[in-house]
C-alpha cells in the first residue's frame, strides 16, 4: 500500500473498506476491541454487541498504539490524536448491522498521489479513515476529533475526503476549533479526515481579503457580461451590416470576454460538485477563453499598428485570417494541458469554516510558463504599439494651435484610455503583485479586469453615438482623430 514513502489514496480507500470483513470476524469471536498493525501505521476496531448498552466511546491513538479511553479529559491530555464516537452514530450503525455496532479506524501516513504537487500541508502528515459499516451523515451529535500539535504555524482547517475518485478535500460538514495546543474537528459524517495547514504568510495576507475580492469579481464580471451581451445584441441585430473591421474585432473580443466571465462565475459551483469531468471542462473553457482574450488584445494592437502606424497595408482575406488566429491559436495549448491531466479541482484558500475550490491548472509551472509567459509576449507587443500611438498623438498635438489643443485634449485622453482597455494593458497590474503593493494590486487588478467588459461597452457605445464624429474605432479614419 505504501510506495516510496507515500500512501496511494485509492489503496487507502480499499484498505478501509476491507475492515468490514475483520469486524465480522470479531463479532463471531465475541471480541470487542482489536488492534491492526499495517505497513502504514495503526488500525483499531471496536464492536458493541447486540446485548450491550450503546454509549459514546473515546479512541486514543499514540505513535504505535490505539486503545479505548473512558475519560475524555485524560484522552485530550495524553493522546496525540483521539476521536469521540457518539451514541447517535452507534445507533445508526446498529440499524444497518442487525443490532450490532461497529467502528474501525485506520491511520495513513503521507496520503497522496505519485508526483502530486502539494498545495497545502497535512498536519503531522496523518490522515484518519473511520468506518462503521453504515452510512453515517447529518449527525446532530457530531464525531469529535482532537489533533495535538506543538508549534502551530499557519492556519488550520478540518477537512474530509469521501474516499472516491481524486483526493479532493472539503470542509463541508466539519467545524474547526483551536483549544490551546489542540485542534478540535467536529464533523457530522464519517470518511477520511485530516487537518490542512496553509503557511502563516499566505494565511495572513490572502485569507482576510478572499471573500471581498471574490465578491468584487463576481459583481464586476456579472455587470460586464450584461453590458457585453447588450453590445453583441446591438451589433448582430442592429448594426452588423454597417460595422467596419475594428468593430468586428471588438465583437470577437466581447465574445471571448463573455466566455471568460461566464466560466469564471460558474467555476466554483462546478468545483464543489466534485464531478471530475465537469471540472476539467470548465477549467478548459476558462483557460481557453482567457488565452483567447489575450490573443484578441494582441490582434487589436496589430490592427491599430497596420492601419495607423504602417498605413496603406493591403492583406487579402484580412478578417478571416485574424479570426482564425484569434480563436485557433489558444486551442493547441489547452489540448496539450488537458491531455496530460493538467486541469483539476484545486484549493485556493482555507478558512476555519470552508474551503474555496476552483477548477484550474494544478501544476504551478504550467501556470507560470503558459499564462504569465503568454500574456508577457502579448504585453510586450501591445505596450510597444501603445507607446507608438501615444507618441504620434502627442506629436500631432504639438503642431496645432492652442485652441485646437484645448478642443482635442478630451478626445485624445479618451483615445489613450480606450487603447489601454482595448490592448488589455490592465492585466499588467499582476506584474506588480509583490511586497507592499501586493494587496493594493489585488484590488486594482480585480476591479479593472472584472469591469473591463463594462468599460469596453462604454467605449463601443461612445464611438457609435458620437454625432460630431470626434472619435472613431477604425484606424482607417484615425487621421482625423490624431
Amino acid at each position: 500500500m505504501t510506495t516510496h514513502g507515500y500512501t496511494d489514496p485509492s489503496k487507502a480507500s480499499e484498505a478501509l473498506g476491507n475492515l468490514e470483513s475483520k469486524m465480522e470476524e470479531m463479532e463471531k469471536s465475541n471480541k470487542s476491541n482489536a488492534m491492526i498493525v499495517t505497513e502504514d501505521g495503526v488500525g483499531f476496531l471496536h464492536v458493541q454487541a447486540k446485548n450491550r448498552e450503546t454509549k459514546d466511546i473515546n479512541i486514543c491513538y499514540s505513535s504505535d498504539h490505539a486503545t479505548v479511553v473512558e475519560s475524555q479529559s485524560d484522552l485530550i491530555t495524553n493522546c496525540p490524536w483521539l476521536t469521540k464516537i457518539s451514541k447517535e452514530a452507534f445507533d445508526k450503525s446498529r440499524l444497518e448491522n442487525n443490532g450490532t455496532a461497529f467502528v474501525g479506524v485506520l491511520r495513513f501516513k503521507n496520503l497522496r498521489y505519485k508526483n502530486e504537487t502539494e498545495i497545502h500541508t497535512v498536519l503531522n502528515n496523518e490522515v484518519y479513515g473511520i468506518t462503521m459499516r453504515a452510512k453515517i451523515s447529518n449527525l446532530t451529535n457530531n464525531i469529535d476529533m482532537f489533533f495535538k500539535h506543538k508549534d502551530l504555524t499557519g492556519k488550520a482547517s478540518c477537512v474530509s475526503w469521501d474516499g472516491k475518485g481524486k483526493l479532493n478535500w472539503t470542509a463541508f460538514g466539519c467545524k474547526t476549533e483551536i483549544i490551546n495546543n489542540t485542534i478540535k474537528c467536529s464533523c457530522s459524517h464519517l470518511t477520511f479526515f485530516a487537518v490542512l495547514m496553509i503557511p502563516q504568510s499566505d494565511a495572513n495576507i490572502t485569507a482576510p481579503h478572499l471573500e471581498s475580492l471574490t465578491l468584487i469579481s463576481s459583481i464586476g464580471c456579472g455587470i460586464s457580461m450584461f453590458f457585453m451581451t447588450v453590445a453583441l445584441f446591438m451589433h448582430f441585430l442592429l448594426r452588423k451590416a454597417k460595422s467596419n473591421q475594428a468593430t468586428k474585432i471588438l465583437m470577437n473580443m466581447f465574445v471571448a470576454l463573455c466566455l471568460l466571465n461566464a466560466s469564471f462565475l460558474s467555476n466554483e459551483s462546478v468545483a464543489n460538485t466534485q464531478d471530475n469531468t465537469a471540472c476539467v471542462f470548465i477549467a478548459l473553457l476558462l483557460h481557453y477563453s482567457m488565452l483567447a482574450s489575450f490573443t484578441w488584445f494582441f490582434i487589436q494592437a496589430l490592427h491599430m499598428y497596420l492601419w495607423l502606424i504602417r498605413q496603406n497595408v493591403t492583406i487579402t482575406n484580412y478578417m478571416r485570417k485574424i479570426t482564425v488566429l484569434g480563436w485557433v491559436c489558444p486551442a493547441p495549448i489547452v489540448l496539450v494541458i488537458v491531455s496530460v491531466g493538467g486541469y483539476e479541482a484545486v484549493i485556493l484558500n482555507t478558512t476555519s469554516e470552508k474551503i474555496t475550490r476552483m477548477c484550474w491548472i494544478t501544476n504551478p509551472y504550467i501556470h507560470y510558463i503558459v499564462n504569465i509567459g503568454y500574456y508577457a509576449l502579448v504585453f510586450v507587443f501591445t505596450t510597444g504599439v501603445f507607446i507608438m500611438i501615444v507618441t504620434k498623438v502627442v506629436q500631432a498635438r504639438n503642431i496645432r494651435s492652442t485652441d485646437d489643443k484645448r478642443k482635442t485634449f478630451r478626445k485624445q485622453l479618451m483615445m489613450v484610455l480606450s487603447l489601454f482597455l482595448l490592448f488589455g494593458l490592465t492585466w499588467s497590474v499582476a506584474f506588480f503583485s509583490y511586497g507592499p503593493m501586493l494587496i493594493p494590486s489585488y484590488y486594482i487588478f480585480t476591479v479593472l479586469n472584472s469591469l473591463q467588459g463594462f468599460f469596453l461597452f462604454l467605449y463601443y457605445y461612445h464611438i457609435h453615438n458620437d454625432i460630431a464624429g470626434n472619435f472613431s474605432d477604425d484606424p482607417e479614419s484615425t487621421d482625423s482623430a490624431v
